[in-house]
Order: C-alpha cells, then sequence, then structure tokens
C-alpha cells in the first residue's frame, strides 16, 4: 500500500493548503461580506467605503520586519513575517501581515516569487506571485497614460507648451528588459511626433507606484498624481500631469486597485497584499491604506520592508511612517547563519561547512544593522531563520552577540513548522510591542536641507565619510529646493548587497564615498530620489533566467515558480 508522500518544496505545500473562503477570514477580522469585491473564492478587495468607516477606531500594534544585508544565501524576511503573524495567532493574538505585491520581473528573473515559504506562505501563491488582482497592471497602464498623454500634448503644441528636450516621464514595463533602458521615441517621421532619447523603468520603480502606496484615499490619490512633474517649459518652468489633465483618467484606473487585497496564510490567518515598490529603487513598503487598516482590524500587524534595514526599514521609517503618522512598536531584524558567513568571507559553495569564524566576522553586519535601529528608537529583536545545515557553535555564536547588545535572539523554524516554530519569538514581540518603550523618531527633520539629508542617511546609516555629488546634482538640488520641494524626504536608490554603493563590499565596511549620480524629483509622492553609483531603475535578466523552467504541467498547474 502506497504511502502519501509529505510536501517539500514551496509549490508542492501551497497545492494541499486547505484554504478558507475569503469571505470568512474577512468576517473573522470584522469585514462584513458585502464589503468584499471577489477575485474568485480565496482573493477579495476590501471596499474603500468600508475602510472609511474604520477611521475612529483605535490602532494595534505595528511590528516592522526588516533583514541585514542580503546575500544570494537567502534571509527570508518574508518568511519570517508570515511565520511571525501565525505564531502570534497559536499564542491568541489577533494578528495580520500586510505585504507586498510581487513583481513578475522576479519571478521571471532571479529572485523567485514574494509569497514566503514552506509552512510560512501567503495563498493562493501562484496567484498572487503571477497577475493576482491586476493591480501592477493598471499601475503600469495609468504611468504609460499619462506618458502617452505627454507626448500628445507636445504633438498637438497645447499649452502649457513642454519642451520636448526637458520631458522628464519616461515609460515602465513590470518586467527585467535591459534593452529597454535607453530608447528612441517617435521615429518614423513627423506623424509621429518629435523625436527624443527615453527609456523604461521597472513598475515597480515607477513615482505612480510610490503613490499608490503612500495615498490615503482616492482624494488623495488624484493630488498626487496631479502633481507629477512630467518635464519643463523652454523657460524651466514645471509642467504638471494636472496641467495636462491626466489626473482624473489615471485615478479612474486605479480606482479598483486602491483598494486592498485580502488573502490568507497557509494556518488562515488575514494578509493584505497591497503595493509592491521595490527598496532598492523606490521605498520598498506596502501601502500605507493597507497597514492602516490593518492596524484598525487587528492588535498587532506584523508588516515588512524590502532587502536589508539600510534600504527598507530606513525608508519605512522615514518615508512612510513620516507620510502616514506611522508609529511602530517594535522591530524583527532576520539574520541566517549562511549570510552572516558570507558577510565573514565564505563562498556561496562553502556554506555548508561549519564555520563559527565566519558567523562571528560576519555579525559586524547585523551589529551595524541593530544599531542603527536603535537611532530610530524602536526596539529591536533579532530572529534567526534556521537552516538544516546550522550548527549548534554557530547558533551560539549569534546569541552570545546578540546577548552582549542586550538584544534578544530567538531560533525561528517557521519554514518546516509555521507558526509553531516562532512562539517564543511571537511572545516576545508582544512583550516588548507592548511596552511602550518605543520612542519613533526619523533620522532627519522635515527642515534639514536636501543635500544634508542624503548626506545623513549615507553617514549615519550607511558609514560613509560622505558623499561625492558632482555640479550637475547640486543644480537638481538646488533648483527642487527653489520651487518648494526641500521639505521632502529622500528616497536613496542604492544597491541592496552592500551598505556602501559597491554592492561587493561585504560586512560593515566604513570611511567609503557614496556618488549621487543623479536626483529625481517625485512630486506626487513627494520625496526625492537620489540614485547611488551604478544602481538601475530597470533591472536585466540574468544569464539563466527563472523563467527558462516555469511552464505549465499536463494537469494544468503551474511549475517552476519555486
Amino acid at each position: 500500500m502506497a504511502t502519501s508522500r509529505k510536501p517539500k518544496s514551496d509549490i508542492e505545500i501551497a497545492r494541499v493548503a486547505k484554504m478558507k473562503p475569503v469571505t470568512e477570514i474577512a468576517e473573522r477580522i470584522g469585514i462584513p461580506s458585502q464589503h468584499i469585491h471577489l477575485y474568485g473564492p480565496n482573493k477579495g478587495k476590501v471596499t474603500l467605503d468600508f475602510i472609511d468607516s474604520l477611521k475612529n477606531r483605535r490602532n494595534g500594534k505595528l511590528i516592522l520586519v526588516t533583514a541585514i544585508t542580503p546575500t544570494p544565501a537567502g534571509e527570508g524576511k518574508t518568511t519570517t513575517s508570515v511565520g511571525l503573524v501565525d505564531g502570534l495567532n497559536r499564542i491568541g493574538k489577533n494578528a495580520m501581515i500586510c505585504l507586498r505585491e510581487p513583481s513578475l520581473g522576479p519571478c521571471f528573473g532571479m529572485k523567485g516569487g514574494a509569497a514566503g515559504g514552506g509552512y510560512a506562505q501567503v495563498v493562493p501563491m501562484e496567484d498572487i506571485n503571477l497577475h493576482f488582482t491586476g493591480d501592477m497592471h493598471a499601475i503600469g497602464t495609468a504611468h504609460n497614460l499619462l506618458s502617452a498623454m505627454t507626448d500628445n500634448h507636445i504633438y498637438w503644441g497645447a499649452e502649457p507648451a513642454v519642451d520636448a528636450r526637458r520631458v522628464s516621464w519616461r515609460r515602465v514595463v513590470d518586467m527585467n528588459d535591459r534593452a529597454l533602458r535607453d530608447v528612441v521615441v517617435s521615429l518614423g517621421g513627423v506623424a509621429n511626433g518629435f523625436a527624443r532619447q527615453s527609456g523604461f523603468d521597472i513598475t515597480v520603480a515607477s513615482e505612480i507606484m510610490a503613490i499608490f502606496c503612500l495615498s490615503q484615499n482616492l482624494a488623495d490619490l488624484q493630488r498626487r498624481l496631479g502633481n507629477i512633474i512630467v518635464g519643463q517649459t523652454r523657460s524651466r518652468q514645471s509642467v504638471t500631469a494636472k496641467d495636462i489633465k491626466a489626473d482624473g483618467s489615471m485615478t479612474a484606473l486605479l480606482r479598483d486597485a486602491l483598494m486592498p487585497n485580502l488573502v490568507q496564510t497557509l494556518e488562515n490567518n488575514p494578509a493584505f497584499i497591497h503595493g509592491g515598490p521595490f527598496a532598492n529603487i523606490a521605498h520598498g513598503c506596502n501601502t500605507l491604506i493597507a497597514t492602516k487598516t490593518a492596524l484598525k482590524l487587528s492588535d498587532y500587524v506584523v508588516t515588512e520592508a524590502g532587502f536589508g534595514a539600510d534600504l527598507g526599514a530606513e525608508k519605512f521609517f522615514d518615508i512612510k511612517c513620516r507620510k502616514g503618522g506611522l508609529k511602530p512598536d517594535a522591530v524583527v531584524l532576520v539574520a541566517t547563519v549562511r549570510a552572516l558567513k558570507m558577510h565573514g568571507g565564505v563562498a556561496r559553495q562553502d556554506l555548508a561547512k561549519e564555520n563559527v569564524k565566519a558567523v562571528k566576522a560576519g555579525l559586524e553586519n547585523l551589529g551595524r544593522h541593530l544599531k542603527n535601529l536603535k537611532r530610530f528608537g524602536v526596539p529591536a529583536i533579532v530572529g534567526i531563520n534556521q537552516f538544516s545545515a546550522d550548527s549548534k557553535a554557530e547558533m551560539a555564536a549569534i546569541r552570545a552577540y546578540c546577548k552582549k547588545l542586550n538584544v534578544p535572539a530567538f531560533e525561528n523554524s517557521h519554514w518546516a513548522d509555521g507558526g509553531a516554530g516562532t512562539e517564543a519569538m511571537a511572545r516576545k514581540v508582544v512583550e516588548v510591542a507592548d511596552s511602550g518603550k518605543a520612542r519613533f523618531k526619523p533620522i532627519y527633520p522635515d527642515k534639514m536641507p536636501l543635500m544634508e539629508k542624503i548626506r545623513t542617511v549615507a553617514k549615519t546609516i550607511y558609514g560613509a565619510k560622505d558623499i561625492a555629488v558632482d555640479k550637475s546634482v547640486e543644480d537638481q538640488i538646488k533648483r527642487a529646493e527653489a520651487e518648494g520641494f526641500g521639505r521632502f524626504p529622500v528616497c536613496m536608490a542604492k544597491t541592496q548587497y552592500s551598505f556602501s554603493s559597491d554592492p561587493d563590499l561585504k560586512g560593515a565596511p566604513s570611511g567609503f564615498t557614496v556618488p549621487i549620480r543623479e536626483v529625481r524629483l517625485s512630486g506626487g509622492a513627494e520625496f526625492i530620489v537620489a540614485i547611488c553609483g551604478q544602481i538601475m531603475t530597470m533591472p536585466g535578466l540574468p544569464r539563466v533566467p527563472a523563467a527558462n523552467s516555469i511552464f505549465v504541467n499536463d494537469a494544468g498547474q503551474i511549475e517552476g515558480l519555486f
């Protein structure tokens, strides 16, 4: 008699999940079924009318999950976030999770999906990782509508007259496509417009994505969309989306997308998955509307910020919390033995071998991140994401280091055990979040000059000696301040693989200089993007993309996402 095999891969585990109807998940957190717009039985959007009715409710506690500097070995922020919310519910707490939507670029590139892993996943995993409820497509379409309307405005000579040489609004596509980084548009003669150089960014780097994630309602969304700067006139006056009458139609395209997406974890706990900016080239947080709604519906909200704490957490604190009036109560910093060994100088092929010395060397990276988190006034906990090859001595080295810093550290087995593998950490998270010890504040004030904001992040968070800025960038910053944008926060676009702008500098380097190659004004998102070094806002596919192994099997199921 054949015995059933326990599922081993992420996708196998997701396929045997016993999902509940999303209306049942909604009712559990107080959302009536009539306020759920269904996208099949397991996905739904929460109506904006219902969200507006919650405004007088008290907020729950907000917990951020971030990580040490990422490596190819993996850290597992999303898996830890899902495991933590399942652990919180297992110990009797009313908790939910807020995550970002995956981009198709990484799904078909090299990073894979973003729905967690093992027995700490959000489901339906395949839907979430692919088209989901269409939000990404709506954002890309709204962005490219503005591109088309800008070019049409120029073609017909409408007022205000946009100088075709000074159009700053590019196009987007939700795919890694290096061939589109720099293009020439309007070729083919006068009937096609005025030829000019332009380019594409990936959709998750779009200012509309940032606006989508920072807007608090439809009116705020349209206001922000109208403030997008698409270019300048010959006299260097900024021209906005509102000037070319595009804000209303873009809002129409995004109306349904703005409703948060409700799904569930493998343990049937509620999850909002909404918005998807990358943290290396954008601000890396899920939508403000989803986070604030979750805080009204549950006692504890777990959310994640992309890549390492120098990027995602810094932007969560300095941009999202500043804009949304959020006050986080605790932070979980995720680390793995494997990643620490890479920061300690071990090659990827040697990670399975015990190397306590390398772990201890790599702990400098963890220590720098903990020091940075302390600057924001939010107490931290270290969550060690376990792998089967981790030795007791390596784990002991991490615990001893954290004990010396007076930071609680927990070994978590959520990949294998789901919420049961995070119960101890969940109890500590509740204790810390309820302690009232958090004294959150951003690391720079609104009134600080833009150049000093950039310098503050580079020196205080990255450990840089200084920034390098040429005259053209200085002029861009001075112009932004002269036009009244000096109070904006800064969004640093930097490699995720190092504190520095050099991806090969592992550990906790210091004394380096961060080159600021370009500054982009995001008038609608209300921040300034500082592009550091060679960071690209349109990634390319790797030599062997994940897309090579993705297919539909004979049963009609998608294979190869994990």
